[in-house]
């Protein structure tokens, strides 16, 4: 009986193996508070990195699925936040994928702590939308219909991924700490839980459910992002299924 979930674990275990998870930053560039999550047994293997324990990672994973279930259980707004070039269209895909928010093209400073301003950036890039899809753009003279596609283009660029969320979010997932600092003060302001991978030079204090990971390969995190929208999606879809089945009934 016991083999069982030892044979699953190994088995998650290899996957974060496979996609690198386990990598660290070098071992200059540590932050000691990360020492709880980092694998020390076998230093001759490699002097000059670290490498993250993915028993931690398995736990910590398992722990944000978890609350992120729960979450889109109570109907919570769920927010995605990676705004590097190479991960734009992974967050794009897995937000999509399980009914999420995302912010994937650059932060805007103020873009949670001045939520009314940014709601009149949203109010015009529908105006603009709206404008688009008429052609009425095509009757304004030539110079000033260039200026609006532009700025239409922009505004699509910053807001698309969050034109359609009511309120502040209840929850950000986010990827790369260093990165996307601006993004967690906006989030510790406002007490809004922050998820995210948290590598070997990351601070764990700076969010509320850090996962133990590689955060500079696109193929560790496209995984732990597939991980925690599926967790999201999983109860949506069982909401659904309820839904057919009470319908069927009635």
């Amino acid at each position: 009986m016991a083999e069982g979930p030892r044979q699953t674990i190994n088995q998650k275990l290899a996957r974060f193996f496979k996609v690198g998870l386990h990598y660290g930053h070098k071992k200059k560039e540590w932050n000691p508070k990360m020492v709880p999550f980092l694998f020390h047994s076998f230093p001759e293997v490699n002097r000059e990195y670290h490498f993250i324990n993915l028993y931690e990672t398995q736990k910590y994973l398992n722990k944000a699925c978890r609350y992120l279930r729960a979450a889109s259980l109570k109907r919570k707004v769920i927010l995605f936040v990676g705004t590097k070039k190479r991960l734009a269209s992974a967050i794009q895909q897995e937000a999509m994928r399980c009914g999420a928010f995302y912010v994937n093209y650059r932060w805007l400073g103020g873009m949670l702590t001045n939520w009314k301003t940014i709601q009149k950036r949203i109010r015009r890039l529908r105006v603009l939308e709206t404008l688009q899809a008429y052609g009425i753009l095509n009757y304004y003279p030539k110079k000033e219909s260039a200026k609006l596609k532009r700025e239409l283009e922009k505004l699509n660029n910053y807001l698309a991924g969050i034109k359609n969320m009511p309120y502040l979010p209840d929850v950000v997932v986010l990827i790369d700490q260093e990165h996307e600092l601006t993004a967690i003060k906006e989030c510790k302001t406002l007490k809004i839980p922050i998820i995210s991978i948290i590598d070997s030079n990351s601070n764990p204090d700076l969010v509320d459910l850090g996962i133990p990971g590689n955060d500079d390969s696109v193929k560790a995190i496209r995984y732990v992002l597939h991980r925690l929208a599926r967790a999201i999606a999983g109860h949506q879809q069982s909401q659904n299924d309820k839904l057919l089945v009470q319908t069927a009934l009635n």
